[in-house]
């Protein structure tokens, strides 16, 4: 098995003239015993949004394990420029539970900067302060996440992924069981992220927001079914056969 995290000749793009923030090839992935990814080879441009759009089971959580460094390749390329990515997981799997107000949810994204004892500096205060501002949730700082709604909820672990200051945020499932404003307000927001210069990457079941990310990536069993512009990728056609196959009806 060989890894090499380093730039190859790269693939053609998925965004024409934009240039590659993350390239891989023959990307193979997965869990002891199991695996997911099947020799993925793709761009994600820089300063833009790419979505990754498959029926469960098609592999993009895994692939955002992959780019977000927490799942390591069995064998391929991948080039990363620029920080570290900041990941945003699905909302669901923080726990309503916790208690936790919104400033100390996005207070978290700090602890990769010097750890989980370290106590929050002045410079660690104001990134904070600029990401609720960002987010518009600064109102909300002293609330506890089990008070707010399904889209405050949202812009709070958004805002959590910001003040981790990467310019590469990778977002799982972010507009899952909110409401249509709710939903068009977070992909709106991605968009205002994006002219702000941070490159983003959503896995999502939602066809509305795949269809506004800039490229796509369709994901099938683990292997690449299909890559380009949405309006290219996500015909009618493409995920007829998609959803059939994974045995549910296509959207």
């Amino acid at each position: 098995m060989k890894i090499m995290f380093i730039q190859s000749t790269p693939p053609p793009s998925d965004l024409p003239g934009a240039p590659a923030r993350v390239r891989f090839a023959e990307l193979c992935a997965g869990y002891p015993g199991r695996q997911v990814l099947h020799r993925l080879t793709a761009e994600i441009p820089a300063l833009a949004t790419t979505a990754l759009v498959g029926p469960n089971g098609s592999g993009k959580s895994t692939l955002l394990g992959v780019l977000a460094g927490v799942i390591r390749p069995t064998s391929g390329e991948l080039s990363r420029d620029g920080t570290r990515p900041a990941f945003v997981p699905q909302r669901g799997a923080v726990g309503d539970a916790l208690p936790l107000t919104v400033r100390q949810t996005v207070e978290m994204g700090r602890w990769g900067a010097g750890g989980l004892w370290r106590r929050l500096t002045r410079r660690d205060r104001l990134v904070v302060d600029s990401a609720l501002d960002r987010l518009h949730i600064g109102d909300l700082a002293p609330r506890q996440l089990g008070e707010l709604s399904g889209g405050q909820r949202q812009r709070t672990l958004i805002a959590q992924g910001l003040a981790q200051q990467s310019d590469l945020l990778l977002l799982d499932e972010p507009t899952t069981g909110l409401d249509l404003e709710a939903g068009e307000r977070i992909t709106a927001l991605l968009t205002d992220l994006v002219a702000d210069g941070v490159t983003i990457v959503q896995a999502t079941h939602d066809l509305r927001a795949a269809r506004s990310a800039d490229a796509c990536l369709l994901l099938r069993e683990g292997a690449l079914a299909g890559r380009g512009h949405p309006a290219d990728v996500l015909t009618t056609s493409a995920l007829a056969g998609l959803w059939t196959d994974a045995g549910h009806p296509s959207a």
